[in-house]
C-alpha cells in the first residue's frame, strides 16, 4: 500500500523535514544574518551532495546532465534559493519561522498556476475556492480588529506584524511555488538527457560505491546544480552589499551555536528537504506535492512555542489550519 503512495510519503516526509529546517534556520540567521547564513549553507550543502554524489553516481558532479537541464535548474536555483531564501530568511528574521511558514502556503497556488502555464497540469474549478481559503487563513492569523475608542461602532483592522516582515515571507512563498515548476522542467530535461545518452533512469551508475537507480539519485545531482547557482548568487549579493562581508563571514564562522543551527538548517533543507521535494514530484503531481510540503505550518506551531516560549493564540491556530485546508482544496 505505501509504494502506491511513495509520491506523497515523501512529500509529507519533506513537510517534517522543513519544520525541522525553519526552526534551525530562525536561530541562525537571527544570530548571523541572511546573507551569511544562506553563502555558509551553500557551501555546506555543496559539500554534503557531492559525497553523496560521489556514492550513488560514482563521481561528485551531476552526470549526464546537458545545457538544456543546467539552464532549467539554474533558473530555478536563482528563483527557489537566491530569491526565495534570501526573503524567506529575512522572513523569519522579522516575523519568526512560525507565522513565515505561514505564508510559505502561498506556494501551492502559484505552483499550480505555474504548472499549469509552463507544464499544462490541470488546475481544477476549486482553485480560485482554495485561494480564498488560503489567504482567508493567513488573513486570520496576521490582522487583529479592535474597537476605535471614539466610534463605539467603528472596528480598526491591523497588521500584528510587520509589514517589511509580511513582504519577504510572501515573496518567500511565491518563489518557492515557481522554483519547484522550475525544478520539475528540469528533471524532465535531465531525463531526456539520460535516454539522449542511451542511459536507463532504473540502472546503477558506472562506479557508483552505493547500488542506487538513476532514478532516485537524479534529484541529489539536481540539487547540486541549484545549489551551486544559489552559492554564487548569495555571494555576489553578501560582497555587494557588505564592504566587510570578510568579517561577517568570520564572526558567523565562530559562533558555534548559528554554525550548530547552520547544519541542522543544511541538513534538513537544502539536503534532504530540498532532494526529496524533486523526488516526491517525479512520482506525484507538483499539486499533490505542494500540498502536502504546505503542512509545514501547521507541524511548526507546537515546536515553536515550545523552543521560543510563544504565545499561540487559538486563533492564530485556526488560521493556520485554515490556510493549509485551503491549500488542499485547491488540488481536489
Amino acid at each position: 500500500m505505501l509504494s502506491m503512495f511513495i509520491g506523497e510519503t515523501i512529500a509529507l516526509g519533506v513537510a517534517v523535514s522543513w519544520t525541522a529546517t525553519a526552526l534551525f534556520a530562525e536561530v541562525a540567521s537571527k544570530r548571523m544574518g541572511s546573507l551569511p547564513l544562506n553563502t555558509l549553507r551553500m557551501i555546506l550543502s555543496i559539500i554534503l551532495v557531492s559525497l553523496t554524489l560521489w556514492l550513488i553516481m560514482g563521481q561528485p558532479w551531476p552526470r549526464y546532465a546537458d545545457a538544456d537541464t543546467w539552464l532549467w535548474l539554474a533558473l530555478s536555483g536563482v528563483v527557489g534559493y537566491v530569491i526565495g531564501d534570501y526573503c524567506l530568511m529575512q522572513g523569519y528574521i522579522h516575523i519568526g519561522s512560525r507565522f513565515g511558514q505561514l505564508f510559505m502556503t502561498l506556494s501551492a497556488p502559484t505552483a499550480a498556476i505555474t504548472g499549469r502555464s509552463l507544464l499544462g497540469e490541470r488546475m481544477s474549478w476549486l482553485a480560485v475556492i482554495g485561494m480564498v481559503v488560503t489567504l482567508s487563513g493567513i488573513a486570520m492569523s496576521i490582522l487583529s480588529g479592535r474597537r476605535d475608542e471614539n466610534e463605539a461602532q467603528r472596528t480598526i483592522i491591523k497588521l500584528k506584524l510587520p509589514a517589511k516582515g509580511i513582504f519577504f515571507a510572501s515573496m518567500a512563498g511565491i518563489c518557492q511555488g515557481f522554483g519547484l515548476v522550475l525544478s520539475k522542467m528540469g528533471l524532465e530535461h535531465y531525463g531526456s538527457s539520460l535516454s539522449a545518452c542511451g542511459v536507463e533512469a532504473s540502472v546503477v551508475p558506472d562506479g557508483a560505491l552505493v547500488a542506487v537507480p538513476l532514478q532516485f539519485s537524479i534529484p541529489f545531482a539536481a540539487t547540486m546544480i541549484r545549489a551551486i547557482v544559489g552559492l554564487a548568487g548569495f555571494f555576489i549579493l553578501l560582497v555587494v552589499f557588505n564592504r566587510d562581508w570578510q568579517a561577517k563571514l568570520s564572526h558567523a564562522a565562530h559562533d558555534r551555536r548559528a554554525m550548530w543551527c547552520l547544519l541542522g538548517a543544511t541538513v534538513f533543507g537544502p539536503f534532504i528537504g530540498v532532494s526529496a521535494s524533486l523526488l516526491a514530484t517525479l512520482y506525484t503531481s507538483t499539486g499533490i506535492a505542494q500540498t502536502l510540503f504546505a503542512l509545514t505550518p501547521v507541524l511548526i506551531i507546537a515546536p515553536s512555542a515550545w523552543l521560543f516560549h510563544q504565545r499561540v493564540s487559538v486563533r492564530e491556530v485556526i488560521g493556520a489550519i485554515v490556510s493549509v485546508a485551503g491549500v488542499c482544496l485547491f488540488f481536489i
